[in-house]
C-alpha cells in the first residue's frame, strides 16, 4: 500500500486537532538532505478545555514537537531518519540563536514523537525505548534515552479510553476500527468534529477510487466507512438545503473546491493541466448536482470527465 493516501490524511488530521492547542504546520522543510517534517508543532496559550478534550495528543505537544506518523511499522532506518530530522531542526535553532545573541534553554529544544500502529520488542531494545515509570503515561508510549528526545508511541498498545481515542484513529485493524466507530458517535452530540469525520472520509474515498485495491486496503476501507457514511449523509443533506437555497455561502467555497482537488488527484493522480481546467466548471455545478458527481467518480473515466467539462 502506498504511503500517500495515508500521508496527506494523517498531516490533515493532526493539524486539525492541534490547531487549537498552537501553530501546526504540515510538510515543514528542514535543510540539508534531510526529507520534509509531517507535522511541525508549535504550541501558544490554548483554551485550558481544549487539552482536557484532546488528552494524550495534548501532552504530547505541551512543548514544540515533530510528529511523525506511519501506516506501517517503520524500520530502523526510517526511524533514523526520523532522528535526523530532529537534530537537524535542533541545529538550526542553535544557529539561529546564536545569530540574534540569544541564548536557548536544552528544554527550548524541540521534542519528537514517532506515532506507529505497533512496534516490536527487538525494535523497542534496539533503541533502547522504555515506559516511563509515571502517572503521565501509560502503555504504549516508549521513551528513548533522556536526551534523545525522543519517544515512539506504539498505537496498538495504547489503553481504550477517551483519553487515547484521537491517537489510536491513526491504529491499523481492530484498534482503527474501534476508534473510528468512537469518534462518530462522539459527533452526533456535537458538530466541533465534523471536519475531522470530513478528512476521515476523505481518504476513504481517496483510497476507494485508486485502481487495485489490496486486501489491506478493503480492510481501511471497511474500517473509515461509518465515518464516511455518515459525512456522506451530510454532504447530501447540505446539498439538499443549498438546493433550496439562493446562491452559496461563500466561506465554504474554498473547502469545497480542495474537496474537489483531492478527489481528482485520488481518482486520477497528479492534476494536470486539462484536469485543472476543469475543476472550475465542477465548482459551477449546484451543490446537490456537483455531490452527486463527486460520490460516483469512482465510476467516470478521466475521458468522460473531460468530455463533460472540457472546452
Amino acid at each position: 500500500m502506498t504511503r500517500q493516501p495515508h500521508d496527506q490524511f494523517a498531516k490533515e488530521y493532526l493539524q486539525e486537532l492541534l490547531t487549537s492547542l498552537g501553530n501546526a504546520e504540515t510538510g515543514k522543510d528542514v535543510k540539508s538532505e534531510v526529507r520534509e517534517i509531517d507535522v511541525w508543532f508549535v504550541p501558544n496559550n490554548s483554551n485550558p478545555s481544549d487539552k482536557l478534550e484532546l488528552e494524550l495528543l495534548a501532552k504530547m505537544a505541551v512543548t514544540s514537537c515533530l510528529f511523525e506518523p506511519f501506516r506501517n511499522a517503520p524500520s530502523e532506518i526510517e526511524i533514523r531518519s526520523c532522528l535526523l530530522k530532529l537534530y537537524t531542526v535542533h541545529s538550526d535553532l542553535l544557529r539561529q540563536a546564536k545569530r540574534e545573541k540569544r541564548s536557548i534553554s536544552e528544554g527550548q529544544l524541540p521534542y519528537l514523537w514517532i506515532l506507529t500502529p505497533s512496534c516490536s520488542v527487538r525494535m523497542l531494545n534496539g533503541f533502547s525505548a522504555q515506559l516511563q515509570n509515571s502517572p503521565s503515561w501509560g502503555e504504549g508510549v516508549y521513551f528513548l534515552p533522556e536526551f534523545l528526545k525522543t519517544a515512539i508511541v506504539a498505537i496498538n498498545q495504547l489503553p481504550t479510553s477517551p483519553d487515547t481515542l484521537w491517537l489510536r484513529v491513526l491504529g491499523k485493524g481492530k484498534t482503527q476500527k474501534q476508534a473510528v466507530e468512537e469518534l462518530v458517535k462522539l459527533s452526533e452530540d456535537t458538530e466541533k468534529w465534523d471536519h475531522l469525520l470530513e478528512i476521515l472520509a476523505s481518504w476513504r474515498k481517496n483510497i476507494e477510487v485508486t485502481d487495485n485495491v489490496n486486501d489491506e486496503e478493503r480492510e481501511l476501507i471497511m474500517n473509515l466507512s461509518p465515518a464516511y457514511l455518515k459525512q456522506r449523509e451530510e454532504w447530501r443533506q447540505e446539498g439538499l438545503q443549498a438546493g433550496r437555497q439562493e446562491g452559496r455561502q461563500e466561506g465554504s467555497l474554498d473547502g469545497q473546491r480542495l474537496m474537489v482537488v483531492s478527489l481528482l488527484t485520488g481518482r486520477f493522480g497528479a492534476i494536470d493541466e486539462k484536469l485543472s481546467a476543469i475543476i472550475t466548471p465542477i465548482m459551477e455545478l449546484s451543490l446537490p448536482e456537483r455531490t452527486d458527481l463527486l460520490l460516483n467518480l469512482s465510476n467516470i473515466s478521466r475521458e468522460e470527465l473531460l468530455a463533460r467539462f472540457g472546452s
